[in-house]
């Protein structure tokens, strides 16, 4: 039987989903006036890098994506786990890395076809580390893009709220 192995370690340190910088503040609790918006995905269990693979299951609850998601991005060929000797996919934590990067790149409008180019250069060695490079670049421009425009946005909705706060509820 053929196992497949992941390709790319990244030379960088990427930090796993739900982690934070040190002097980053925590997520907001219970009770918080941002309870209702979107939390970060939960920390990952400490240790992580020097784990056993894991299954699809624990792999998708541990970079907070679905086991479908996972499945589909291997069909993409962006992950490609190893299969243990029953046939179940394994991912490593050099897999969960991966993960955790493609999750983060196409919660910032990073385009399938976009990752499919990056994943491909990855697995071409670093003598494309360049137009990587590039690529995240014009990723990170967009994304302040993004930013900005969020930024109007939040200041547009929160004059409405002022504007309304002098209106009683009907």
């Amino acid at each position: 039987m053929m196992t497949s192995t992941v390709v790319e370690a990244p030379a960088e340190s990427e930090p796993l989903a739900g982690t934070r910088e040190p002097d980053e503040p925590a997520p907001p609790g219970p009770g918080s006036e941002t309870e209702s918006q979107p939390q970060p995905r939960p920390e990952p269990e400490p240790g992580l890098a020097e784990r056993n693979p894991v299954g699809i299951a624990e792999a998708a609850a541990i970079v907070g994506l679905t086991a479908h998601t996972l499945r589909y991005y291997e069909q993409q060929g962006l992950v490609l786990p190893a299969r243990n000797s029953a046939g179940y996919r394994e991912y490593s934590p050099d897999a969960l890395r991966r993960l955790n990067f493609l999750s983060r790149m196409r919660v910032s409008g990073m385009p399938m076809r976009e990752l499919r180019r990056y994943i491909t250069l990855v697995e071409q060695g670093d003598a494309t580390i360049p137009d990587r490079r590039a690529m995240m670049h014009a990723q990170r421009d967009r994304i302040r893009l993004q930013l900005r425009e969020l930024g109007l946005s939040l200041e547009t909705t929160e004059f409405k709220i002022h504007a309304y706060d002098g209106h009683p509820e009907p």
